[in-house]
């Protein structure tokens, strides 16, 4: 196809229909997989949820090491990241070094 002699305006409107008959084909797509999905799942005698399974990546929650505590209080604590708690701001407002809290 010779794009060459078109114009801006009918180059975008050619390129507003492929990105149309794209979203057309992509659904198309996605449900022939469907209906393949469930003619499986029927064929074998379990349902979807079964056949798929819990393929769903399950994020897992990591929990940080704490980097300080507070000498005379050790419940309070900070990883040393995100936001500083107040008491990790009086401390260091105090004139104490931050490293002094470490562990």
């Amino acid at each position: 196809m010779n794009l060459e002699n078109y114009s801006i305006e009918q180059l975008n409107e050619l390129q507003d229909q492929v990105k149309k008959q794209l979203k057309i084909k992509e659904q198309n797509d996605i449900n022939h997989a469907r209906a393949q999905i469930l003619e499986i799942a029927q064929r074998v005698g379990v349902s979807v949820k079964d056949l798929l399974g819990n393929s769903a990546p399950q994020k897992v929650k990591r929990v940080v090491a704490v980097k300080y505590r507070h000498p005379t209080d050790p419940t309070l604590q900070w990883s040393g990241r995100g936001r500083q708690p107040k008491w990790v701001k009086s401390w260091v407002e105090s004139g104490k070094k931050i490293e002094d809290a470490g562990i």
